[in-house]
């Protein structure tokens, strides 16, 4: 098992590519704390990863709020002795619009959650990490921080920042052992996604250069290969998982 005997949080993973990103984890043999908001979907996520052999508990974190973040880290070390992985997952998107209708309150939300979020997260893990002589983040970026999302003004702004996060840390904590990376997905077919209806799911597939929407099980296969020591000269990447969206 790619994973086995490693202690690992992951935020956002009440539903969608979290969901199934802590479950694959777990198969592959890590302890997986499950965080999110969303206490009923979290817990779910949990009961399902014990139920089929593996190890995971729910901790409800808000990653907007220093001391819910860091106490998702301490959690973990004082529950199972070290934090060996983190996937930084938790993230929302604005209603679509141009920007001179973004109001400052939706502006704010989703960069303090998709951004900031981040940071204070990828800030407890490495304290942790640097402590402990080592570890493994990936983060959850988008093709949106790649290039323009017409649109999705402080979605595009904040997966822009996690990429740059992500290159930064990369090269800072590389000499300590650490490896920090990223995926950046393309459109999955997620449960938010399928909410919109099967015609509008069908016109963003033929936007796709592989006439579908990807899943979430192959988000979540790239995010375990970069947490796994089969990735271990992989550090600084942003790993696109899109049915080559980025090259059409």
């Amino acid at each position: 098992m790619l994973l086995e005997g490693k202690n690992s949080l992951i935020t956002g993973a009440g539903s969608g590519i979290g969901e199934t990103t802590a479950k694959r984890m777990a198969a592959e043999g890590a302890k997986v704390l499950v965080v999110d908001v969303n206490d009923k979907g979290g817990q779910r996520v949990v009961d399902e990863i014990t139920a089929a052999g593996g190890t995971a508990l729910f901790l409800h974190g808000d990653v907007t709020k220093v001391d819910e973040v860091d106490a998702m880290v301490a959690f973990v070390v004082d529950t199972w002795g070290s934090l060996d992985l983190a996937v930084n997952n938790a993230g929302l998107a604005e209603t679509p619009g141009l920007m001179h209708e973004l109001s400052p309150e939706a502006w704010a939300k989703t960069i303090g959650i998709d951004l900031t979020g981040t940071f204070l997260c990828m800030r407890a893990e490495l304290r942790q990490f640097v402590a402990q002589g080592g570890g493994v983040i990936v983060n959850t970026a988008s093709g949106a921080g790649l290039k323009a999302t017409p649109g999705l003004t402080a979605y595009s702004a904040a997966k822009h920042g996690v990429v740059g996060l992500t290159r930064t840390a990369a090269i800072d904590y590389v000499k300590q052992n650490i490896r920090v990376n990223a995926v950046a997905p393309g459109t999955i077919l997620t449960p938010a996604m399928s909410s919109f209806g099967d015609e509008q799911v069908a016109t963003w597939s033929e936007l796709m250069p592989t006439g579908r929407m990807g899943t979430t099980d192959e988000v979540a296969a790239g995010i375990v290969w970069l947490l796994s020591d089969q990735s271990s000269y992989t550090t600084g990447s942003v790993l696109e998982i899109d049915g080559g969206y980025m090259q059409a």
